[in-house]
């Protein structure tokens, strides 16, 4: 009896593949059959957690390491994650991002076009609603950004827009909230220099890397006076990905979502949370509110369900924090002091 040759798993191309949610999500594709190929300058990205495929280095912007990449993988996709994402930064130096998260992704959707790629996923964020009218916040909200960040975000989307009626692009947005955890299985995790999420921040300062962690604003309109933000899992997120490619190959038009957690926790809430999990008393500090802070971002992601049938596994804030904490004491420095054990990543091709 003769075998047949299995065929070849699909490609997706994945920019920022080295990177917090990225690595995840590329985790997602391999468990789904296909073949993510990291697509990364590194500059915030990391080498170790490239672990499911291959590792191409490149900008962004730069078409023609781009051509080099998509030539000779050939993907069938592309989940674009590159971009800067600190929002204070984005204030500070708004050339940085525009040039960086704009006119990179403008460079790969022209590269797209040009290899006949015509699906696409791609990382928004909840910033591009800017001040929510009202919570939870569904996609009919308006998108007002009220940051750089958050603009450059709106920008692309409406740029996919643009290309889905002239060239055919079909496409998923995806408008997130807090992302936060860690691969269950402490293969990857978060690591960014310098940290600026909340979880990790805490964690730091449960472990004694950080002295205190300060609560900006104890005044809200709030349970306890404190913001609260829907934290999403990264594992969760990184499903999601994997679905909306599915959602494309299926035919299915364009369309964007939120990846929502729906459950809003207080600053305090996530401190408390986090003393809980490490068994470690952390010092919390009052400070004065941040310009631009809303008192309570949370989403509504019901959109996500009825029409990728995607559902977050880790809803409480407990369990989210408790992946973290493993993935924080496997790893100390945050991955940056060593790379983490375990296997191997993909050789370089």
């Amino acid at each position: 009896m003769m075998v047949q040759p299995k065929a070849p798993a699909p490609v997706v191309l994945v920019t920022g593949g080295a990177g917090y949610v990225g690595s995840h999500a590329c985790k997602a594709l391999a468990a789904a059959g296909c073949l993510p190929v990291t697509y990364d300058s590194l500059a915030c990205g990391h080498k170790w957690a490239v672990k499911w495929g291959p590792l191409e280095i490149g900008d962004v912007s730069d078409r023609i390491a781009l051509d080099a990449a998509i030539g000779k993988h050939r993907p069938i996709a592309v989940m674009h994650f590159a971009a800067y994402a600190d929002v204070g930064e984005s204030v500070d130096d708004p050339g940085k991002y525009y040039r960086n998260n704009v006119a990179g992704s403008l460079t790969l959707l022209e590269a797209m076009r040009d290899h006949a790629i015509d699906q696409l996923v791609f990382s928004s964020t909840c910033a591009t609603y800017g001040i929510p009218d009202s919570v939870p916040i569904c996609e009919k909200q308006r998108q007002v950004p009220v940051n750089p960040y958050g603009m450059t975000k709106f920008a692309v989307e409406q740029m996919i827009g643009d290309f889905g009626q002239a060239h055919g692009l079909r496409s998923v947005a995806f408008r997130y909230f807090n992302a936060a955890g860690a691969d269950p299985d402490g293969e990857i995790g978060e690591a960014h220099q310098p940290e600026t999420h909340l979880i990790p921040l805490v964690l730091d300062a449960a472990s004694g890397r950080r002295e205190q962690i300060k609560v900006f604003g104890t005044d809200y309109d709030t349970p306890d006076g404190t913001c609260i933000r829907d934290y999403v899992h990264v594992t969760d997120l990184a499903e999601a990905h994997v679905r909306a490619v599915t959602y494309l190959q299926n035919g299915r038009q364009s369309a964007a979502f939120n990846l929502a957690n729906g459950n809003g926790f207080s600053v305090r809430q996530v401190i408390a949370a986090a003393e809980k999990v490490t068994g470690c008393k952390i010092l919390a500090v009052n400070a004065p509110r941040r310009a631009g802070d809303p008192a309570v971002l949370v989403g509504d992601a019901s959109q996500a369900r009825q029409q990728l049938g995607w559902e977050p596994q880790y809803t409480e804030i407990e369990e989210i924090v408790a992946t973290a904490w493993s993935w924080h004491q496997k790893n100390p420095g945050g991955g940056f002091q060593s790379p983490p054990k375990g296997k191997a990543p993909w050789p370089d091709s």
